[in-house]
């Protein structure tokens, strides 16, 4: 049993880790429940997950902060050329404009849209719990297309000059913003991270320089649902519930799936417990008892089942 607690944190550790240690962890497959259930009643395993490439850019231009009763309507300011900039990473249609984005990305098939489509997944439902009316994102998808197999661009924070109580008018020397891109299997993240310094370069007027940084980079995985791990646990998991397992997507990482991979050799099954409603990285954070128990007896099946061969 492997466990490792810094993900949230890059896992910085882990590679250098599993590589030290390859021969101790040496195994035929890795068991990860970090993912979750299409309903309480019904269980689930993850076939796909999106990958990350997390950048972090700061946009200069004066070298100290200035008055802008002074120098206002001369001087540039870095934070109406970051908010522009980034304000041009989608079109219209939410498409993401870095420079070919989405040349790796392969559309799902038909069958997989039908077999998502049949799970009747009401969005509306899933954003009025958390006080939304209305989807975004790219147009002519399905909701879980856009959640599961299409990558994403997001602005994650942004800052500069006087944020503090009342006021201070300051056209500041810099801002910063850190975008993550949600990617899905066969993009590169190294790649896209310099697409994104190019969007950015390719914009900026006379008189503005900017500095990139990157976070965290992992890439999407697709796993293989004909093989042997997969039918095992679709076995024991309709044994358990009564009633046959979803193969669904998930929109976030996990990046040691990744690193077991490249490093050990070995693939994962994703068969997880948790909910839409779980509040994961919330306040208030919770798991149900319900999945709690039955993913015990789930995981002892699984075992039972892989020692009988």
């Amino acid at each position: 049993m492997l466990i490792e607690g810094e993900e949230e944190v890059g896992s910085v550790n882990l590679g250098p880790f599993l590589a030290a240690n390859k021969d101790e962890l040496r195994a035929d497959l890795g068991l990860i429940s970090d993912t979750g259930m299409w309903d309480v009643d019904t269980p689930a395993i993850t076939t796909r997950l999106r990958g990350m490439t997390y950048a972090e850019v700061t946009i200069k231009a004066a070298n100290k902060d200035l008055h802008s009763g002074l120098y206002g309507g001369s001087a540039l300011n870095p934070i109406n050329v970051l908010t522009r900039v980034l304000g041009e990473l989608h079109d219209a249609n939410g498409r993401i404009q870095l420079p070919n984005f989405y040349d790796r990305v392969v559309p799902i098939s038909n069958a997989q849209r039908a077999q998502w489509d049949a799970l009747g997944f009401d969005e509306a439902a899933f954003l009025g719990g958390i006080g939304l009316s209305a989807p975004a994102g790219e147009r002519g998808y399905s909701a879980l297309e856009r959640l599961w197999a299409r990558p994403t661009a997001d602005i994650n924070g942004i800052w500069g000059g006087y944020t503090g109580a009342g006021s201070k008018t300051v056209i500041p020397a810099e801002a910063s913003a850190k975008v993550s891109f949600r990617l899905v299997a066969n993009q590169d993240p190294d790649e896209v991270f310099e697409q994104f310094k190019r969007f950015v370069t390719e914009r900026l007027p006379p008189g503005a320089s900017a500095e990139f940084a990157g976070h965290s980079r992992a890439p999407g995985i697709e796993v293989n649902v004909d093989s042997p791990w997969v039918r095992a646990a679709e076995e024991v998991l309709a044994a358990e519930y009564g009633k046959p397992a979803v193969l669904m997507g998930c929109g976030g990482s996990i990046p040691v799936v990744t690193s077991l991979r490249n490093i050990l050799g070995i693939d994962t099954l994703l068969m997880g417990f948790g909910l839409d409603d779980d509040q994961v990285h919330s306040p208030n954070e919770k798991f149900e008892q319900r999945c709690f128990h039955h993913g015990i007896r789930s995981h002892v099946r699984l075992l039972a089942r892989f020692a009988s061969g």
